[in-house]
């Protein structure tokens, strides 16, 4: 069976707040990235590493470009913060990119990049299967 690798997606971080829903963890020892992140180590580091994989997000370091780039999965290189998502993103290669300009979107631009990523997730995202 011929798998297609999905495309990377590169997207503003409004869309990300809008469609994967992330959330303060309520045994957060940290209060960074705007309250919702987890830090990347002690306590924090442990409570990230018990949720699923698919559920969990790295805010890295772009280096470049002097912007945060909010990363799908688990990463070590360049870490900032851990996010945790009420959504899934199935192992996608998705990358939100965090400051720099537009600070934020329109509600236009935000409408547009959502309904770009939920087309996205249901290309790549993992097949429903029914039962006969």
């Amino acid at each position: 069976m011929n798998e297609i690798s999905p495309p990377a997606l590169s997207l503003h971080e409004d869309a990300f707040y809008q469609f994967f829903e992330p959330y303060r963890h309520a045994l957060a020892n940290s209060n960074c990235f705007g309250g919702i992140g987890l830090e990347t180590y002690g306590t924090d580091l442990e409570l990230v590493r018990t949720f699923d994989a698919d559920f969990v997000w790295t805010v890295v370091d772009g280096c470049d470009d002097d912007c945060l780039y909010i990363a799908s999965g688990c990463h070590f290189v360049n870490r900032v913060a851990y996010l945790l998502s009420s959504k899934s993103h199935f192992d996608l290669p998705i990358l939100f990119r965090c400051g720099g300009r537009p600070s934020s979107l329109t509600p236009l631009g935000l409408t547009r990049q959502v309904n770009q990523l939920t087309r996205y997730m249901d290309q790549y995202g993992p097949q429903k299967i029914e039962l006969s």
